[in-house]
């Protein structure tokens, strides 16, 4: 339960009757960008742990010597690899997650942003009611 100054906002419960149309649906906003935050942090997470896998078979393929044998893993079968090609492929999945990166930070920092906004409006909104009766 969050509490935004003498109001609360409880996960599923009805406020008709408690608060205005208006703040009700800022708050399902707020809810909502809240839900898509978590969801873009948890796939940046998940794109970060596997760049840091795609960097340290890179780092283990460039100290191998050129006479190595190199196997890749396709499901659960090793398949005899080119060195040299297994390298082009891997920078390119490595570009390919670290642009995926970039692009999930900025929707994070967009979505950052409009909580925030959104946070304001409500709080003016909240602002401008009548304390409740008591």
């Amino acid at each position: 339960m969050d509490s935004i100054g003498q109001y609360s906002i409880r996960d599923g419960e009805s406020m008709s009757g408690e608060l205005p149309p208006q703040v009700q649906n800022q708050i399902a906003q707020l809810q909502q960008l809240q839900q898509q935050h978590q969801a873009v942090a948890t796939q940046r997470s998940q794109i970060e742990a596997l760049l840091r896998e795609i960097e340290a078979a890179l780092n283990e393929l460039e100290k191998s010597s050129e006479d190595s044998v190199i196997y890749k893993s396709v499901g659960e079968i090793l398949f005899k690899a080119d060195k040299q090609k297994l390298l082009e492929e891997l920078k390119e999945r490595k570009d390919m997650m670290e642009l995926r990166l970039k692009t999930m930070s900025k929707q994070e920092e967009r979505i950052q942003g409009r909580f925030t906004q959104l946070q304001e409006q409500l709080k003016l909104s909240l602002g401008q009611m009548p304390p409740k009766g008591g």
